[in-house]
């Protein structure tokens, strides 16, 4: 510890730290980016370093270094870049594909993409990133700093939190602490965490390499950015303004250490001329050190925190809340990206999760043998395709919706490709699994239905036919519980609904055909079709809102109350706790500014509502269509009354099914779909459920899918509705005493409590406005589409809704996969199809990943670094009988009874139907590390008790198959799997 003032005892160490921030996506496309400036980074940077012993660089996002990499840098230079990784002077941080966002991502993602990253650096280096640098995503969330320590980080850095909080924590000197981002894992799962001061990871007035010119820019605009060269007459101006900077932050810090950021968006293109003017400025201070009181020093980030992690200090400890949302100031709230392009959100989960359902499929395949249509190396390249693409959307200015409208087309484009690629796959895996024998009777379809989790599921599925009299069969020849009705989307079509019961990674399949004659004639059951009531419009002014008229739809598990006055949903009676709480849903819209000059606006980051939400319809049309399986109330909602099409529409489903065998989630749930949009200019379409529940206007939601946060209704001085609104990545819940009423989401929504009782989820925003920096770069977010999200409602007790919320929301993010092909052949009954085992885990434990990586490298750190040692050709082959298996515990500390508990699973037995296990092996969170050599920093901390929790110690790693998982605990194996 150094007293505050006494700068010269000891001297300040300036830790310059040259870095380039290179979205990927954002104004420009990953091709254009490529061509316009990423490549001149790394070629430049590259060759300045190999000049320069004393220069240093940290590389990011491995997206952009692997497309250098492999179709760019010659043999000369990626020699060079090995000798400079192994001397530490080229640095990679982070090593992610991508600087991933912290609010909209799911935490799978976030893993997946820094598994991809440090997975390639680590096959092509030998190394492994032990430094973070979020410094640009829209608040922080504290699943990341949890997921980082996993990955064996030491420190982590980010930048965007509340103004009004990094104030407070600049001026106490409180922005480096000890974040335990996890409440229920211990404290080894901590991380250092230093948030970047207020002037964040740019250093203005020393960028001499200028702008990036891209196609279209004007010349005008071109050397703006661009400082005039260092020379004898100026140099004083540079060393003052950088030494006063860096004075300025030592104040803010509790070490002689300060790091200075040097670099911004795009920079460092031509390094030559960034590092020839650098060096002239750094040598003349280091020459005037003790004038100055300080030295400066190029350095990696690496550099900069073995200086503070030496110093013993003894740091504050944080527990797991997050910081969101973030405002940069009293008038910009940036609330409005957790819902900005909310289809290409959707799109983004749907991708992830036919790549979850996918890795497993292609596991089980490739470890069952023999492959007769597939070429497993062809398979891999489809998995990775699609890898990549999500990884890439996980960038902070994509998922988001913070990009311009070609980016977000390029986006679209990658995660479509990606997904017919493992679409492809999956069909000729079915293929090879199911083949069909020629026979005399073509016509129908033949559907083969995947579970990708790791228990039994019971659910509906639904499939769109074209014929209205059908006969269903299973895979022994047996009819199956079905329900025929209309389709919604597709007039001449309709919707077949099938009650199917799937052991955990395992396949049923299912014959439907048109029937030939009536039954009574063939004796063959035909699915039930469903009854349609309808119900005539209601005016919303008109509406008495006195629940004179109700008509109920019901399960085993509740019973909704339908308002014939209005139209609306009335009340849920929820059967178990014999309670029933009044609940009524609706449309409404926030209404925006577009006038720049009028007041602030919302845009693609930011919400600014110009007031309260009011409704955004006129009139309402009911239909319910019911059945024995489904029953379904679609409610169409009318801007104006007279309108032909409605402008929203939810369709609420309550199934009925068999109890047990994931039987009990199915009927704990009302599921919502909704139609949304197009919406008019300048509105924030919401759905608000009101109940009577006494909730305080506290709401929980969740940070990435992995935990739960408190979110207090807060009061401010400007801007209150916006800064209480949070992201919803996959599940929010309101409470009272008695009941919860929990949202499980398919993708990321913005939401908010803004009255007691209250929930609404931001669903959809259409906006424009004439703000000059977002015109000139054609960042606007004028979305005329049409949305169809996603919500699964769960009503009940405290315990009954912990119990289930987990479970279910896994149920939703991992649909059963359906893969539909026409009946040209018949297939015998019983013929073809290999049954394999079913994976079954333990109710509290998730099957995160079981997939094939595909890498090369030894698992034995010191084997692999021979090998790359050695000459690298030719290529190893990838280990295919190397699995990438990974276990989370669903469930907090102190969340339920039984849940809760530590589970004993063993894996050789789990695993036994793919294939003999040979050995496992505990990795870290992204497979790099063995986790007996894995050695993190510890930090001291001021708070000397350990964090409550499972222990102070992480679990034992395996010796043998039995793997004990602790609440919250995520452990990555890798499974070794016998030869054939």
């Amino acid at each position: 510890m150094w007293p505050l003032g006494a700068l010269s005892e000891p001297r300040l160490r300036v830790f310059v730290v040259p870095h380039s921030h290179m979205d990927v996506g954002w104004l420009h496309t990953v091709q254009e980016s490529m061509q316009v400036y990423v490549t001149n980074v790394y070629n430049s940077v590259v060759e300045e370093l190999t000049l320069e012993k004393k220069r240093r660089f940290i590389a990011v996002e491995q997206e952009y270094f692997r497309l250098w990499w492999d179709g760019v840098a010659s043999d000369g230079q990626k020699s060079q870049v090995r000798q400079l990784v192994a001397e530490g002077r080229l640095e990679f941080v982070l090593g992610g594909q991508v600087m991933h966002d912290e609010a909209v991502t799911h935490f799978d993602d976030q893993i997946l993409q820094l598994t991809e990253g440090h997975g390639f650096l680590y096959e092509t280096f030998g190394v492994r990133p032990q430094f973070s640098w979020q410094v640009d995503p829209f608040g922080a969330s504290s699943t990341t700093p949890t997921l980082f320590a996993l990955a064996g980080f030491n420190a982590h850095v980010i930048s965007r939190i509340d103004y009004n909080l990094k104030k407070a924590m600049q001026d106490n000197r409180e922005l480096q602490f000890v974040w335990r981002g996890s409440r229920s894992l211990s404290a080894q799962q901590e991380i250092f965490t230093h948030v970047l001061d207020q002037f964040s990871y740019c250093s203005e007035g020393f960028n001499w390499d200028g702008e990036a010119i891209f196609p279209g820019t004007s010349p005008d605009d071109m050397y703006l950015q661009m400082q005039i060269p260092v020379t004898e007459d100026n140099i004083q101006i540079f060393t003052s303004l950088l030494v006063k900077n860096a004075l300025a932050r030592a104040t803010w810090f509790r070490t002689p250490h300060v790091l200075w950021p040097w670099g911004c968006d795009r920079q460092f293109f031509n390094a030559s001329l960034q590092f020839t003017n650098m060096d002239i400025v750094m040598e003349y201070i280091n020459s005037h050190s003790l004038e100055f009181n300080l030295s400066v020093e190029y350095a990696t980030l690496g550099d900069y925190f073995r200086a503070v992690h030496s110093d013993q200090v003894s740091w504050q400890v944080r527990d797991h809340r997050d910081f969101l949302p973030y405002s940069s100031d009293m008038y910009h709230a940036w609330t409005g990206f957790y819902a900005s392009r909310s289809g290409l959100k959707g799109l983004a989960r749907r991708a992830s999760s036919l790549l979850y359902a996918g890795e497993s499929m292609f596991t089980r395949y490739v470890l069952l043998a023999p492959h007769r249509f597939l070429d497993p190396a062809w398979g891999l390249q489809q998995l990775q395709q699609l890898r990549w693409a999500v990884s890439e959307v996980q960038h902070h200015d994509a998922i988001t919706g913070t990009h311009v409208p070609n980016v977000g087309d390029m986006f679209v484009e990658h995660l479509s490709t990606g997904m017919q690629g493992v679409h492809n796959l999956m069909s000729y895996i079915i293929q090879d699994r199911f083949p069909a024998h020629s026979g005399p009777e073509p016509g129908g379809h033949f559907a083969v239905v995947y579970n990708p989790l790791a228990w039994t599921v019971t659910t509906i599925i639904t499939l769109t036919v074209d014929f209205p009299k059908v006969s269903i069969t299973d895979e022994s020849g047996l009819p199956v519980p079905a329900q025929v009705q209309p389709s919604k989307e597709m007039p001449s079509a309709y919707d077949l609904h099938v009650l199917t019961m799937i052991p955990g990674l395992s396949y049923r399949h299912y014959s439907i055909r048109p029937s030939r004659s009536s039954q009574e004639k063939t004796g063959e059951p035909e699915p039930f079709v469903a009854k349609t009531m309808q119900f005539g419009g209601r005016l919303r002014r008109l509406a008495r809102q006195v629940g004179g008229s109700l008509v109920p739809v019901n399960n085993d598990c509740y019973i909704v109350f339908l308002d014939l006055d209005t139209n609306l949903m009335h009340s849920v009676w929820e059967r178990q706790s014999n309670r029933k709480v009044y609940m009524t849903q609706q449309f409404m819209e926030y209404h925006t500014n577009s006038d720049v000059w009028k007041g602030p606006v919302s845009d693609n980051y930011v919400f600014t509502p110009s007031g309260v939400a009011e409704p955004a319809w006129e009139a309402v049309r009911m239909e319910i269509v019911e059945g024995p399986l489904v029953t379904e109330i679609q409610q169409y909602f009318y801007r104006k009354v007279n309108d032909s099409e409605p402008t929203f529409a939810i369709y609420s489903r309550l199934a009925r099914g068999p109890q047990g065998s994931g039987g009990e989630l199915l009927c704990h749930r009302i599921e919502q779909e909704y139609r949304v949009g197009p919406l008019e200019l300048n509105r924030e379409a919401i759905l608000r459920t009101s109940t009577k529940l006494n909730t305080g206007r506290v709401l929980y939601s969740d940070n990435n899918g992995y935990q739960m946060q408190r979110r207090p209704y807060r009061n401010y001085k400007n801007n209150t509705i916006a800064r209480n609104y949070y992201p919803m990545v996959q599940s929010a819940f309101i409470q009272s005493r008695r009941s919860r009423l929990v949202l499980l989401s398919e993708q990321a929504h913005g939401v908010s409590s803004q009255g007691n009782g209250q929930v609404e989820v931001m669903l959809h925003r259409r906006l424009v406005n004439n703000d000059p920096g977002n015109l000139v770069v054609d960042l606007t977010l004028n979305d005329p589409s049409v949305v169809h999200p996603v919500l699964w409602l769960l009503l009940g007790s405290r315990a009954l809704t912990s119990g289930l919320r987990q479970r279910s929301r896994l149920a939703l993010q991992h649909r059963p996969v359906v893969m539909l092909r026409e009946i040209n052949e018949i297939a015998p009954r019983g013929s073809g199809s290999r049954q394999q085992e079913a994976v079954t885990l333990p109710p509290s434990i998730h099957l995160q990943i079981l997939s094939i990586p595909g890498w090369k490298y030894s698992s034995n750190h010191t084997e692999h670094l021979r090998t790359l040692q050695k000459d690298r050709r030719p290529k190893p082959k990838a280990d295919l009988r190397r699995v990438l298996l990974r276990l989370q515990h669903l469930y907090e500390v102190d969340q339920d009874p039984v849940l809760s508990r530590p589970v004993t699973v063993n894996l050789r037995s789990v695993l036994g139907g793919l294939g003999s296990v040979v050995s496992v092996e505990e990795r870290s969170l992204t497979g790099t590390w063995d986790v007996n050599e894995m050695r993190r920093w510890t930090w001291s901390r001021r708070d000397p008790h350990h964090h409550r929790g499972n222990s102070s110690q992480p679990s034992p790693p395996p010796g043998g198959p039995e793997v004990t998982i602790y609440p919250k605990e995520i452990r990555t194996f890798f499974i070794h799997f016998q030869e054939h």
